[in-house]
């Protein structure tokens, strides 16, 4: 690899709305974007043609728009539909793939939709219970921030006969 000049080095690099630092490489820098994994980082990095060890700091003006690109509209450069993160769309059925701000809203707004059809996950949601299955035995025993710890009924005492 070619040496580079200390003045093409940018210390943070912005790219999908997340400052990325230059130091570190592209794909490590792009796994700190919410909703970007190591795969979609590797995926991202082969589509647009940008090299996967390369300081972020040294990424061209090109590279940093064709990236942005890439991450913001992957379908668009032939991306497998499985690497991406929302996959048939419950409101328009689209396949997308959702970064940063987006996915807390989504998430939000999927929770809101299942408390107001009083799915099974949505009244579990809205009873701060466990949604996917687990036993509340022996953990989930926080009740709105406070341990509640073992109950045990009034009259028998632990330990005492």
């Amino acid at each position: 690899m070619p040496e580079q000049k200390t003045d093409d080095f940018k210390h943070i690099i912005r790219i999908a709305n997340t400052d990325l630092d230059g130091n570190k490489p592209v794909m490590q820098g792009l796994r700190k974007i919410r909703g970007i994994g190591f795969m979609f980082a590797n995926m991202a990095c082969s589509l647009a043609h940008v090299q996967k060890n390369k300081k972020s700091g040294y990424l061209t003006d090109g590279e940093v728009e064709r990236l942005n690109e890439v991450i913001t509209n992957p379908l668009k450069f032939n991306a497998p539909i499985w690497m991406l993160n929302r996959r048939k769309d419950y409101e328009d059925g689209k396949d997308k793939h959702l970064i940063s701000s987006d996915i807390a809203f989504v998430q939000s707004s999927d929770i809101k939709l299942m408390k107001m059809i009083r799915c099974y996950k949505g009244v579990r949601h809205s009873f701060g219970l466990p949604v996917r299955g687990q036993l509340t035995k022996s953990n989930f025993r926080r009740n709105k921030g406070k341990v509640m710890g073992v109950k045990r009924r009034a009259g028998a005492k632990a330990g005492r006969t």
